[in-house]
């Protein structure tokens, strides 16, 4: 059975290499170690979907069913051999191939021409604001501690791209809002 990737697939099969875990185990882990902002668990039950999709392509295996008292029972959940080998493909085809991945500001942008150009800064100027707002939040992820101890780079990459990124934006749209200022980037709104 082909199984199509998703973010959230990925991060179960990774989790499950450290061993087999319930699904609440394995939504506190990636909120535990920042996954989440990168893999969105906001609602459990698309959790509870995927671990089922992932279980019914055999690419892990419901064990034994934990009861305890002050808890409803929970499946455990192992990683199969061939869950294993598919999460190191998806690994290795998304580390190799760029996607378009359709994100929303690129969809806007490609109509700010229903805006007035005013307004179009305005707005823009208001989104630099919350980009670097998050550029120093996640500086302060990188400087977060375990135990008194540092967080080992390999576990921040995420965090280095998404600065990198998002640094990348906020000066693009410097150079916007440059232009708008200065007149040599202006059009008069309405449909294309």
């Amino acid at each position: 059975m082909t199984f199509r990737r998703s973010p959230l697939a990925l991060a179960i099969l990774g989790l499950l290499e450290n061993g087999p875990m319930h699904p609440y185990g394995i939504q506190r882990l990636i909120k535990q170690w920042g996954k989440d902002q990168v893999v969105n668990v906001g609602q459990r039950t698309s959790l509870y979907r995927m671990i089922v999709r992932l279980e019914e392509a055999g690419l892990l295996t419901a064990g034994a069913t934990e009861r305890d008292e002050r808890y409803p029972e929970r499946t455990v959940y192992h990683l199969t051999d061939d869950g294993r080998t598919i999460s190191r493909e998806w690994l290795a085809e998304i580390l190799t191939t760029p996607r378009n991945e359709f994100p929303e500001f690129p969809a806007a942008l490609s109509f700010v021409m229903l805006l007035t150009p005013e307004t179009a800064g305005e707005l823009l100027t208001q989104r630099r604001e919350q980009l670097m707002k998050r550029i120093s939040e996640l500086q302060l992820e990188l400087k977060l501690e375990v135990d008194g101890q540092p967080i080992p780079r390999f576990a921040l990459l995420e965090t280095e791209y998404q600065i990198a990124v998002v640094v990348a934006e906020a000066k693009w749209i410097d150079g916007v809002l440059h232009d708008l200022s200065k007149g040599t980037l202006t059009w008069t709104p309405g449909p294309a």
